[in-house]
């Protein structure tokens, strides 16, 4: 029985890589397209921008639309800019992140390492609750903030936000921790150490992928989000998301279609600076745990 080898032509091999390299510049620059626009827009006074071509690189490039939606931009009535609810979300991301990230450590920690009776229903039910619409929870959580005091408020929206994450960081660090070996756990408890101290020594110093992982998914989605944060703030406490909707909303004066970009472009920068730092960790961490062994 004789058998026959193919090989491929070095022609052949490089007319495939030309054309997923094309493919894949295309995907890229459409992707970007709106990102350029935005940005391009932001650098443009109004004069040229209703000249119509928004594709347009700017002839006479400026910040002042930056400045104008930093600063002094009106939302409603409040002509102070967008800096304060910028701020406002900051002070509601970077808690609100911690906060689910090492709550959802200590659940996989516990449903892997230190297994119950139940454990899997209890898995199970945070499980479903990642698939609840926000819509569901939007009149029981209103109601739970009114009872507790906290409607209207940042620490509201924080504890909103990690009741919500906490199904998507028990299920990250449930599954990583599922390939951890037992072996290690065992002969710590062996030496004497307790549930903590297991916790922070051995298995949170060795999480770092998957905190990546869920610190980028986390940090997005609470800072991206719009829904909660009209529905359970605002005023001057709103988040940077709601801001913004106003500020493109309002029907009155002189639409500012650089302002609007400007602070559209401020609103992304802070997702885009964790995707750049950390970016590279978030294929890794994703992986991490897939197999065991």
């Amino acid at each position: 029985m004789s058998t026959a080898t193919a090989s491929v032509s070095p022609g052949s091999a490089r007319a495939a890589r030309f054309v997923i390299y094309g493919l894949l510049l295309l995907f890229a620059f459409i992707y970007l397209l709106p990102f350029f626009v935005m940005l391009v827009t932001s650098l443009k006074p109004l004069a040229e921008i209703r000249s119509g071509n928004m594709l347009a690189l700017p002839q006479s490039p400026s910040l002042d639309a930056w400045a104008k939606a930093w600063g002094t931009a009106c939302i409603g009535v409040d002509c102070s800019g967008i800096k304060g609810y910028f701020w406002n979300s900051i002070r509601m991301v970077v808690p609100a992140v911690a906060i689910s990230t090492i709550l959802g450590a200590l659940n996989g920690y516990v449903l892997t390492k230190w297994r119950f009776p139940g454990h899997k229903l209890v898995f199970g039910m945070m499980l479903f609750a990642c698939f609840i619409p926000f819509q569901a929870v939007l009149i029981p959580m209103a109601r739970v903030l009114g009872i507790i005091g906290l409607a209207n408020t940042t620490s509201g929206l924080i504890l909103v936000h990690v009741v919500y994450g906490l199904g998507f960081t028990t299920l990250f660090f449930r599954n990583y921790y599922e390939a951890f070996p037992d072996e290690l756990i065992k002969a710590a408890q062996i030496d004497g150490a307790g549930f903590f101290r297991i916790f922070w020594r051995i298995l949170l110093p060795s999480s770092g992928p998957i905190i990546v992982v869920t610190v980028i998914y986390q940090f997005t989605n609470i800072w991206n989000d719009f829904l909660f944060g009209v529905s359970f703030a605002s005023g001057g406490g709103a988040p940077m998301t709601v801001a913004l909707n106003n500020l493109v909303s309002s029907s009155t004066g002189v639409k500012e279609y650089n302002v609007d970009m400007a602070a559209a472009m401020f609103a992304a920068l802070p997702t885009l600076i964790v995707y750049v730092v950390a970016g590279r960790y978030f294929v890794r961490g994703l992986m991490a745990g897939a197999v065991k062994g």
